[in-house]
């Protein structure tokens, strides 16, 4: 008998609807699969019944046999992020202030995976309100690691993560402002793909013209799920205006990596700091793309490394600031919001009108001195993240190398500069590091370049084996 968890997406969709297996079964074998390992890493919240699931199974086996499917998740169990909006399941956004809030609604993309088959079984677990690389909360708690269920799995999207690492889901939602797609793809051995901005939709009923920092996207556990998610998130909707009416992805199966131009840009001339081992696996990893025939070279921006700090702080700290006031200026809500969150907003409320103008200012010349960049080279790379899963324990890292960090995400400012420039990225493993901890790098592209970085991360994918690996839970 088929096991749902030795498949990926899209072959396990085609075991189904090549009557391999059932919905049923899948359905089946999946949850207790998810009874058995999600109490080990708690990467899965708010469960559906078990009854309703198989139910719905039944119900996708009997559109099958009279000949109709939704699409290649039809039958696929998914669990949506917990900062989206899915009818019926509970959407905490990882708050108190929200733990008994049911909505009556999906987002669009809830509304766009469930139209193409897939049955939502619950939620993914995230850090509060998204904030921080590291999922827990006081709703539900931490959100372990597959590889080592001491360490973290990382976040925002770090439920996400654990779960397709422990094969608990063939594909998952997530977000990205400060790499919630990229950070735990790393951290998981699985691969994230922060898109460009608008091609995703975003929340309706939420600012969708002035936060142009955050993202939807894929992940899974292989480059062509992820191209598949995508296609499904993605395309224009008049709730969103700012969403582009773009084609679907296809992968390139002729695609030829040879000659292309990767530049390295590493930890940015020794301005970041990094854990012990973790740009020598990125580093290591170039020699996969010279292995592929490309033309591998260092490079670093002409670029004020500091002063992209200051506006990436002072437009993240300013938009907080507008979207959670309401919370913090009711004293009892206030209570209940932790301290990073009171930190991001306290910082926003400070922020002037000038500030807003000259940290914009910073990003658009920012991307102007990535796009000379992109004149010598096709494609950059640099690490997903500056440490290895850390103790699952502790909130943050505090200190890198011995450099403090004087912020509780600064440990992840190596990923601020793909999205200050709204680049497509893919985030790919990089190998592991001391105790089979995972690590990743960072595939990042032109403007709307989203195809060319995911053939070339393909390309990259067939090159080593890495994500054929599976940890040593269950």
């Amino acid at each position: 008998m088929i096991d749902p968890a030795d498949l990926d997406a899209l072959t396990l969709s085609r075991a189904i609807h090549r009557k391999r297996i059932t919905c049923e079964q899948v359905m089946e074998r999946s949850l207790d699969r998810i009874q058995r390992l999600n109490p080990k890493i708690n990467a899965i919240v708010s469960p559906r019944r078990t009854a309703d699931l198989l139910a719905e199974a039944r119900e996708r086996d009997r559109e099958l046999e009279a000949g109709r499917s939704h699409g290649w998740l039809h039958g696929l169990p998914v669990a949506i992020k917990d900062l989206s909006e899915a009818k019926g399941i509970a959407c905490t956004y990882g708050s108190p202030i929200y733990r008994n809030f049911v909505p009556d609604f999906d987002d669009i993309q809830v509304e766009r995976i469930k139209r193409a088959g897939a049955i939502v079984i619950g939620k993914t677990n995230t850090p509060e309100w998204g904030f921080g690389s590291h999922s827990y909360n006081p709703v539900f708690g931490v959100t372990r690691n597959p590889y080592d269920t001491s360490r973290s799995a990382g976040g925002s999207s770090g439920g996400a993560g654990a779960a397709l690492a422990a094969r608990l889901v063939p594909v998952a939602d997530g977000s990205d402002m400060m790499g919630s797609l990229r950070n735990p793809a790393a951290f998981n051995n699985v691969v994230g793909f922060r898109p460009s901005f608008g091609r995703i939709p975003g929340l309706p009923g939420k600012d969708v013209y002035m936060n142009q920092l955050a993202v939807l996207g894929p992940m899974a556990r292989n480059v062509a799920d992820v191209m598949a998610l995508l296609n499904i998130q993605s395309g224009f909707d008049a709730r969103d205006p700012l969403s582009l009416p773009e084609e679907p992805v296809r992968l390139r199966e002729d695609f030829d990596p040879k000659g292309v131009r990767v530049g390295w840009l590493g930890d940015f001339g020794g301005y970041l700091p990094f854990e012990p081992g973790v740009l020598e696996l990125g580093r290591a990893s170039l020699s996969v793309f010279e292995r592929m025939g490309c033309r591998v070279s260092e490079v670093l921006p002409d670029f004020d490394m500091d002063r992209l700090w200051w506006a990436w702080t002072t437009l993240r700290g300013w938009l907080t600031a507008g979207s959670l006031r309401g919370h913090y200026e009711n004293p009892a809500e206030r209570a209940l919001l932790k301290p990073e969150i009171l930190f991001e907003i306290r910082a926003g409320l400070k922020v002037t009108a000038e500030d807003v103008y000259e940290a914009s200012a910073v990003r658009t010349a920012w991307l102007q001195a990535v796009l000379k960049l992109f004149e010598r080279h096709d494609f950059l790379i640099l690490p997903a993240a500056q440490v290895f899963p850390f103790d699952a324990d502790i909130p943050w890292p505090r200190e890198i190398t011995g450099r403090k960090m004087d912020t509780y995400h600064r440990w992840m400012e190596v990923v601020i500069g793909p999205s200050m420039a709204g680049l497509p990225v893919a985030a790919m493993p990089a190998g592991f590091g001391p105790g089979g901890l995972p690590a990743g790098i960072q595939i990042v592209g032109r403007p709307r370049a989203d195809a060319a970085v995911l053939d070339f991360a393909q390309a990259y994918e067939r090159a080593t084996d890495w994500l054929q690996r599976r940890p040593p839970l269950g």
